[in-house]
Order: C-alpha cells, then structure tokens, then sequence
C-alpha cells in the first residue's frame, strides 16, 4: 500500500496491480477499495488497476471537512493519478464514484481516457429518486438489509466472503454521515454536455437504489455516449455480472486504444 498527498495535506491509501493502461477504480460512498476485490485480478491482466481509499475511510485520513464532496473527491482522485505516475486512465466509477468521475471528466478532460459510469446519476433533479424505504436501508449501514439491494441473492450466497468484505469498510459515523451527504448533494446536471471523453454508462434494470431513468438522463446529456441495461442487475452489478468487464475491455479498445 502507498500513500498519495491530497492538496490539503491529507494520507489518501492507494496501491496498484497489473501491468497496461491505467485503469483508476472510483468506490461508492462509505466503500473501500477493498471492495473491488473481486474484479481486480480479471482486470489486472489487461490494465494497471488504481484503487484508493476515500479520504475518511480505510487507511485514508479524513482531513478537513470542506473537502467532503463528490468535487473534492476528485480533487483526491487526481492526487492519486500523480503519485501514481499516471499522467492519464481510463476511470472506472460505481455509485458515488460515478459521481466523483463525472467531475474528473468535467474538470480535468485531459487527464481521462475512457470514462466508465456504473450505477450512477447525474444529481440535482434529474432522473427518478430511489423508494425512501431503500434509503432507510442504506443509512442504516446493516448489512442484511443492503445485501438484497445490491446482489443477486445466488450470487451472493456462493460469493458470502466478497459481500462481507465489500460492506465492511473502517470509518467513523461521521465520516459515513458526510460520504452520504457528498453523494445527496452531487449536482452536475448543467455540465454534462461538457464531457468529451469516449463514455460507457453500465447499469442495473432492477437497481432499487439508483432506478434505471438515471442512466437514461446521463446518457441523454453526455454526448456520444454509450449505455448497456444490465438485465436483472442491482446496484452492485460490478461485482455480480462479471460480463460487465468485458463491455468495458471491448468499448476501451473500440474508443480510446490510443491511451
């Protein structure tokens, strides 16, 4: 494990695998990367996997407050890329992260390959908010009732360690409380139409935590984007549908081979 400097001096955990073109892996909100253990060995063969705690969870510090927004996360994601010695990748977001990649796109074009966005949405009121009964669900952090939410129940059955580890990350309650606040507040409807990056939006038809109207408004606004319906996929479709990685390897050589 290494350590990237955020601008405001804070210890952001981050390590690499694999060899090939950088492949930055943006976890949800409250997550740590270890939570992409699953998918990180498949795509290691092809790229140079990037993953890092959020500051305030895992190995990561918390640092000031003000930082706290999907904006200032990617603030951090850029920090990461540099100590890295990634002058440029392709970056891969799921829920929050998607979040946090859109301004890496919006912000820093020149720094981005292929922008994947899985399970995510634009903010602001755009796309369709999910039920209040899966909102309960996920604040309340219990695992048994985010389980259904996210996985197919024979997935996760046979993959129990995965889904131990993917709901379990080091934070403090505050620190959770302002990762939700962070993702709530995400608004970059207006600018959509300012990413230039090749995109690939990936998501669930049956995802109860970010319904499926989301994709369609992304995809509506980023121009020359790509979206693929993940039938009968939930929110954690990046880890159960692991036909998933392949679409990403087939639109990353299709759109964006000269990184």
């Amino acid at each position: 494990m290494d350590f990237a400097t955020a601008n405001d001096g804070t210890r952001l955990a981050w390590r690499s695998e694999g060899n090939g073109p950088p492949l930055l892996l943006i976890a949800g909100q409250a997550t740590g990367m270890t939570g992409w253990e699953p998918i990180v060995p498949d795509l290691a063969r092809t790229f140079r996997v990037i993953r890092f705690d959020h500051r305030g969870i895992g190995s990561s510090e918390e640092g000031q407050t003000e930082h706290l927004s999907t904006r200032g996360f990617a603030a951090d994601a850029l920090a990461v890329l540099d100590a890295a010695g990634a002058e440029q990748a392709h970056i891969y977001g799921h829920s929050m992260g998607g979040r946090v990649a859109q301004w890496l796109a919006i912000d820093h074009a020149d720094r981005l390959g292929a922008l994947i966005l899985a399970a995510t949405a634009a903010g602001g009121f755009l796309g369709r908010n999910r039920d209040p009964e899966a909102t309960r669900a996920l604040t309340s952090g219990d695992p048994a009732r985010l389980e259904p939410l996210f996985f197919d129940a024979d997935w996760a059955a046979a993959h129990s360690e995965a889904v131990r580890t993917f709901f379990t990350s080091r934070a403090s309650q505050q620190a959770k409380r302002r990762h939700f606040r962070a993702s709530k507040e995400h608004d970059a409807r207006n600018l959509l139409d300012t990413i230039t990056a090749p995109t690939l939006i990936l998501h669930g038809t049956e995802d109860p935590l970010t319904p499926l109207d989301n994709a369609l408004v992304l995809h509506e606004n980023i121009p020359r984007s790509t979206l693929v319906k993940v039938a009968g996929a939930r929110h954690g479709l990046h880890l159960d549908h692991p036909e998933t990685l392949d679409w990403i390897r087939r639109f990353i050589d299709r759109k964006a081979s000269g990184l």
